[in-house]
């Protein structure tokens, strides 16, 4: 493994702006009723992380660092969509656990699979 200054600098910077940008989401998306800031990160997470890869597949091993592991790393929310679903669960929202699992799993896949065709294509 490279723990240089630079690819920690890397992974760093992009967990960083990954962090802010879920951050955000959760401020401007209301998910009182159900964790919808959650799902819409981790779609769009997906998407994206498939698109730059089969769009980009020669992308230097650098970008991969800020992207890959520090900015989608820090955006994406696998641990939190967990702590959701346990928390609509202990709740007696099995409905909506249910849901939250159906989506996450399904969409954010279904948003991998169309990202990669589309980064495919770009490419």
């Amino acid at each position: 493994m490279d723990f240089s200054l630079t690819t920690l600098a890397l992974v760093a910077l992009g967990g960083a702006i990954g962090a802010i940008l879920r951050f955000s989401v959760g401020q401007v998306v209301d998910s009182s009723q159900f964790p919808w800031a959650t799902f819409i990160v981790n779609i769009i997470g997906a998407f994206l992380l498939a698109l730059l890869t089969f769009a980009l597949p020669g992308i230097a091993p650098e970008a991969k660092l800020f992207l890959f592991t520090g900015l989608f790393g820090a955006f994406t929310t696998m641990s939190t969509f967990t702590l959701d679903t346990t928390k609509l669960f202990f709740d007696g929202e099995m409905m909506k656990a249910g849901i939250n699992i159906l989506l996450n799993a399904g969409l954010c896949i279904i948003g991998a699979i169309a990202g990669r065709y589309i980064g495919m294509l770009i490419a």
